[in-house]
């Protein structure tokens, strides 16, 4: 699979605990950006008629608000 070069910039607390993450799960600290990227891709449902976004990349990393209530 061809690769891209993508840089990011992190904030210290951000980058200390992707670190600690990586280090737990036994991988590097690209291989787990990697891997939650990937997931994050994965596990988005398609597109969605309610997204109002005008950046439709900002939608793969939304988190959807649960319709459901609270009693």
């Amino acid at each position: 699979m061809a690769k891209t070069t993508i840089t990011l910039t992190l904030d210290t607390k951000v980058k200390n605990k992707l670190d600690s993450r990586a280090k737990k799960e036994l991988l590097s600290v690209e291989e787990l950006i990697e891997d939650i990227l990937r997931r994050s891709v994965l596990s988005y449902k398609g597109n969605s008629t309610a997204d109002k976004v005008d950046d439709k990349f900002l939608t793969f990393f939304s988190r959807k608000q649960s319709k459901t209530l609270r009693k």
